[in-house]
Formats: structure tokens, sequence, C-alpha cells
């Protein structure tokens, strides 16, 4: 961890500012079998897209697994169950969604945990200026 963490710095560092909006919806999984609902990330998503290449980039240079689709900014919103009746058209209600503007003033680095009551606990963060 700490090696990730001293590699992750320098990414996040040569990320200028970035102003984002919570835009849109949409979901993971079909209408029938909906995974994951989200909210859509608007504003400076280029910086931000850039910014998920490179720490993309530090991860796997200490040979963690990275993703095979290409990086999609989003908030996750909820997951659904499986197997359990849900309701795909939720996110086609919040489509038309645009949020306040906020501008980006940090990463966090975030290590996730299974079960308990506090599933997230921030490992570091860096400013973003």
């Amino acid at each position: 961890m700490p090696e990730l963490v001293a590699a992750a710095g320098p990414a996040v560092s040569a990320a200028p500012p970035m102003v984002l909006r919570l835009a849109g919806s949409g979901r993971f999984g079909s209408a029938r079998r909906p995974q994951v609902a989200w909210a859509g990330i608007d504003g400076d998503v280029a910086p931000l897209d850039e910014l998920a290449g490179r720490l993309a980039r530090a991860a796997r240079e200490f040979g963690l697994p990275g993703e095979n689709r290409a990086f999609q900014p989003h908030l996750t919103l909820g997951r659904w169950k499986p197997g359990r009746p849900a309701d795909a058209t939720l996110t086609d209600r919040l489509a038309g969604y645009r949020g306040p503007a906020w501008p980006v003033t940090e990463v966090q680095l975030l290590e996730s945990r299974l079960g308990g009551r506090a599933p997230y606990e921030v490992v570091t963060s860096w400013p973003v200026t």
C-alpha cells in the first residue's frame, strides 16, 4: 500500500483544477436484470479521464488488476439485489437530472471493507489545485 500511495501522489498532482456535477443517470446490467444504478458526471470530464488513466497505470505497475473497459465517470447510487424484484425504470426517470456544479478540491484513496457499518475508510487524500 505505501508504494501505491507514493505512486498515486504524482498522478493526482498533475491534475488541473476541475469542476464537475451530477448529470443524467443509467444502470449497469439490463433492464430485466439491473445491477447498479448510477448518476453520470458532467463538466471537466476530460481531465478526470486523464487522471483515471494515470492512476490505473500506477496501479498496474504494482501488479494490481485494472478494468478491461473504458472509464465511465459516475456516482453509484445503489445496487439491486440479485433475484429480487427491481424497478429498472428508476434510472430512466432520473435521466434529465442536472445537479449543481462543484469544484474538485481533493482526491481520496479509499479502502473498501465487506460487511460492517463503515464499508469505506480513507487511506489518504491529495489536494487538487
